[in-house]
């Protein structure tokens, strides 16, 4: 396997492992609020599933954005990269959902444990308990499209 191979490679496993981590960091921090909250009120169960959902979608980010990876540096077709520059240059692609997926996801559990919170005072607010945990999701989403662009315009 060449080195370019090698840091693309470190690269896409970096996009799907921090992005990852961070939503199973955060999707079971807000599990654990959900789950008070349905023990005390069971009607509250897809409200509450909603929201632990959330910090979900940035390990389905860096899972994206490896799948692009693999495709472009000839894993899942395409040709095949050798040299060290093109891996260094999908590494640094890949960096953009994979600290922020991970830092986000984690804030974003934090955020849906506070709007479950919300629900369970007072079920009738799931729109604007929603809003807050949605804001920090935005941020997610820039790193995934700056990723898609870097990988995109490589070579």
């Amino acid at each position: 396997m060449s080195m370019g191979m090698f840091w693309a490679l470190l690269g896409a496993a970096l996009a799907t492992g921090l992005a990852g981590a961070g939503s199973a960091w955060g999707v079971g921090k807000a599990g654990q609020a959900a789950a008070g909250v349905v023990a005390e009120d069971p009607d509250q169960f897809a409200k509450c599933l909603i929201l632990q959902l959330l910090p979900g979608t940035q390990g389905i980010y860096g899972l994206l954005i490896t799948f692009v990876t693999l495709s472009r540096i000839g894993i899942l077709g395409g040709t095949a990269i050798a040299d060290t520059e093109t891996g260094l240059l999908y590494l640094a692609a890949c960096l953009p959902i994979a600290i922020v997926g991970l830092i986000s996801a984690y804030h974003q559990g934090m955020t849906s444990v506070a709007s479950i919170g919300i629900i369970a005072k007072d079920p009738d607010q799931f729109g604007r308990a929603m809003l807050f945990p949605a804001m920090v999701e935005t941020y997610a989403i820039l790193a995934l499209l700056v990723s898609i662009l870097a990988i995109t315009n490589i070579g």
